[in-house]
């Protein structure tokens, strides 16, 4: 008799990533999932693309996250993007509150940054989830092959492919923000 799982509740894993942060809880499809470890080239790509958005960005319009805090989808798909960029109001709802960071609302960029851990589980998974969540601009970042593919949302709900190979890139939901791939691909 093949084995069944029991779906994970959405106060489960809030709770569960509460007091396991360091676990980094997500949840597909009701089930739980942990981001694994990531290579150096992935974490030095992360940390370098949020210290290059954090230091442009108006931090009365505009917060930094890289490796926590959680995009929702729905009841059964909580994710953790490796960075994303989200509007200061939508953190007000929190204040000293303890509980989980999670946003439901469309966001101007969410990045994700190819390894070969969870590039078929990021590809085929979680941007995709993301495009079904209606963010701006999405970008999956290959720190191997040193490219950039993002996709920005169109007036008519569908997503305009864009690649390239080192240069700068410009999220154009984020005005004035101009990101040095080379500085991350170094």
């Amino acid at each position: 008799m093949p084995e069944r799982t029991v779906p994970v509740s959405e106060q489960t894993v809030r709770q569960l990533a509460l007091e396991d942060p360091s676990g980094l809880w997500e949840l597909y499809r009701g089930e739980l999932r942990q981001k694994p470890g990531m290579p150096f080239a992935h974490n030095q790509a992360q940390i370098l693309l949020a210290a290059q958005l954090i230091q442009q960005l108006d931090r009365r319009r505009f917060e930094v996250r890289s490796n926590s805090g959680h995009v929702r989808r729905s009841p059964e798909n909580y994710f953790i993007p490796d960075v994303f960029v989200f509007p200061v109001e939508l953190a007000t709802e929190f204040g000293d509150k303890v509980v989980l960071e999670w946003y439901g609302t469309p966001l101007p960029l969410i990045v994700e940054i190819w390894s070969p851990s969870t590039a078929d589980y990021d590809v085929n998974t979680k941007l995709v989830e993301y495009a079904r969540r209606g963010d701006l601009e999405i970008w999956l970042i290959h720190p191997f092959d040193r490219t950039l593919t993002a996709w920005r949302r169109q007036s008519d709900g569908t997503y305009a492919e864009v690649s390239q190979t080192g240069g700068t890139g410009q999220p154009s939901a984020l005005p004035n923000v101009t990101i040095d791939l080379e500085a991350l691909f170094d």
